[in-house]
C-alpha cells in the first residue's frame, strides 16, 4: 500500500470520526443536561437527608447517606446520558453489563465489600460513637473514628489500631463506656484471729469515703471463702467507666482498705506455710549453736 492510500485511509476514518461526533452533538449537549439534572438531583437529596436527619442521625452515619446518594445518582445519570449518546446502547444491555461487573468485582473484593456492608450496618445500629471505650476479645482502645471499611482505635497505650468491620460485627464487643459509671472489685482478706463483722464493716466504710468511688451506688463487701491464711473478701464498687478511671479508683480503693484496717489493728495476713515432718526433728543445742 502506497503512503497516499495510507493518508487517504487515515484521513476518511478522522473525516467520518469527525462528521459523527458532529452528528450526536445535540445528543451530547441532552446528555450534558442530564448530568447537570443529576448533579442537582443529588443535591435536593443531601440537603433532604440533612433536614430529615436533623441532629438525631450520627454524622458519620450521616455522611455515609450522602455519599450513597451522591454515586446512586451520578451512576444513574452517567447511564442515561451514554444511552442517550450512544443509541445503541439499550437499559437492558447496560443494566446486564453492569450485573456481570457486579459480580466478577464482588468476587475479587469479597473481603472489602464484607467490611463494607458491616460498617453500614454498624453506623446504622451499633450502640458506640466516636470517644467510647470498646473491647473485642483481645483488642481494646478509644474509638476514634468508624470508617465504611474500618474502625480506628486509640489503645491506652497510645497506639492506633486499624480494626475491620468485618471483625467486630461478628464478633461480641463490650461497650465499656456505654454508661457513665461501671462496676469494679478487689480481693481482700483478713486473718482468722479477725472480728470478721467489724472487718466487713471497716471495709465497707473505708472504700465509700473514697473520692472515685460513686456515692450513688452502695459499696458491696462479702466474705468470699476460707483462705490458706485468712478469710477472703471481695469488695465491690462503682467508679467511671474509662480504663484511667477503673485503675485510678482501684489504687484509691487499694489504699483506703490498707489504711482503714491498719488503724482498727487488723490484721492483712501474710501467706502461712505449715510444715510436717514425718520423723521427730532433733534440736542440737551444743556450744556451736548458742
Amino acid at each position: 500500500m502506497s503512503l497516499d492510500r495510507v493518508f487517504a485511509v487515515v484521513f476518511d476514518t478522522l473525516s467520518q470520526a469527525w462528521a459523527d461526533f458532529v452528528s450526536r452533538l445535540p445528543l451530547i449537549g441532552i446528555a450534558l443536561l442530564v448530568l447537570a439534572a443529576s448533579w442537582l438531583v443529588a443535591s435536593a437529596s443531601l440537603w433532604l437527608a440533612r433536614r430529615f436527619a436533623g441532629k438525631r442521625a450520627r454524622p458519620s452515619f450521616l455522611r455515609l447517606i450522602e455519599r450513597l446518594i451522591k454515586t446512586a445518582a451520578w451512576a444513574f445519570g452517567l447511564l442515561l446520558a451514554a444511552i442517550i449518546v450512544f443509541p445503541g446502547v439499550s437499559p437492558s444491555k447496560a443494566l446486564g453489563g453492569l450485573g456481570l461487573l457486579s459480580v466478577a468485582v464482588g468476587f475479587a473484593f469479597r473481603d472489602t465489600f464484607e467490611n463494607f456492608f458491616a460498617g453500614m450496618l454498624m453506623l446504622w445500629k451499633y450502640p458506640f460513637e466516636s470517644g467510647d471505650f470498646i473491647e473485642c476479645g483481645p483488642l481494646m482502645g478509644r474509638v476514634e473514628q468508624v470508617h465504611i471499611r474500618m474502625t480506628t482505635l486509640r489503645q491506652p497505650t497510645g497506639e492506633l489500631l486499624l480494626v475491620p468491620n468485618a471483625h467486630l460485627f461478628k464478633n461480641p464487643v463490650f461497650v465499656l463506656t456505654d454508661q457513665p459509671e461501671r462496676r469494679s472489685s478487689i480481693l481482700t482478706g483478713v486473718a482468722y484471729s479477725v472480728d470478721l463483722g467489724a472487718a466487713l464493716e471497716v471495709i465497707k466504710n473505708s472504700v465509700a469515703d473514697c473520692e472515685t468511688v460513686m456515692p450513688s451506688r452502695a459499696v458491696q463487701v462479702f466474705a468470699q471463702a476460707f483462705g490458706d491464711s485468712g478469710i477472703t473478701i471481695e469488695v465491690a464498687w462503682w467508679a467511671g467507666a474509662t480504663p484511667l478511671d477503673v485503675r485510678r479508683s482501684r489504687s484509691e480503693v487499694i489504699v483506703a482498705v490498707k489504711a482503714g484496717l491498719d488503724a482498727a489493728g487488723m490484721e492483712i495476713p501474710f501467706p502461712y506455710r505449715t510444715l510436717t515432718f514425718a520423723e521427730p526433728l532433733s534440736i542440737d543445742t551444743g556450744p556451736g549453736n548458742g
